[in-house]
């Protein structure tokens, strides 16, 4: 028991912030966090101390992927507001244009430059945790990286 405390103290709010960099929704994020330590609670016999970083990512992963495909299926552009359709072309901020970057990555690319560029994981720990092959990680996140790179150094989209 004091290991799996130990375990929801060091990593939730890393599984958050990258669950809710993925996703957006605060209340889906916290859901998807809990749903997988609750999953390692229940398997807690059979997963080492030193795994639980990796596998509670991993489910936290997998459930995200399962909650977007779900998100896809439904529409939303119903729902919302016409005034929050539109964007204005004006300069917001550096994060933002950074998020609008981040967002024009396929999904893989940018869980992957998330994981290693802001949460710091190893390559190997992000090919656990996406279910890749580390050079498949390294591949993804150059891929990623000279997107990034590209889209953020033309003028037009940092204006």
């Amino acid at each position: 028991m004091a290991e799996y405390n130990q375990c929801v103290e060091e990593h939730a709010d890393g599984v958050f912030r990258f669950i809710l960099k993925n996703i957006k929704q605060e209340a889906d994020a916290q859901d998807i966090v809990q749903n997988a330590f609750e999953i390692l609670w229940k398997k807690h016999d059979e997963i080492a101390s030193e795994k639980a970083k990796s596998y509670v990512f991993t489910v936290a992963h997998n459930n995200m992927i399962d909650q977007l495909r779900k998100n896809k299926r439904m529409d939303y552009k119903a729902e919302m507001p016409e005034d929050r359709k539109t964007v204005g072309n004006s300069y917001t901020g550096l994060q933002e244009v950074l998020q609008v970057a981040l967002d024009r990555l396929p999904d893989v690319q940018k869980q992957a430059v998330l994981l290693r560029d802001y949460e710091g994981y190893k390559y190997e720990e992000i090919g656990e945790i996406l279910n890749l092959s580390e050079s498949q990680v390294k591949v993804y996140i150059f891929r990623a990286r000279k997107a990034l790179q590209q889209y953020l150094t033309s003028i037009e989209h940092v204006l």
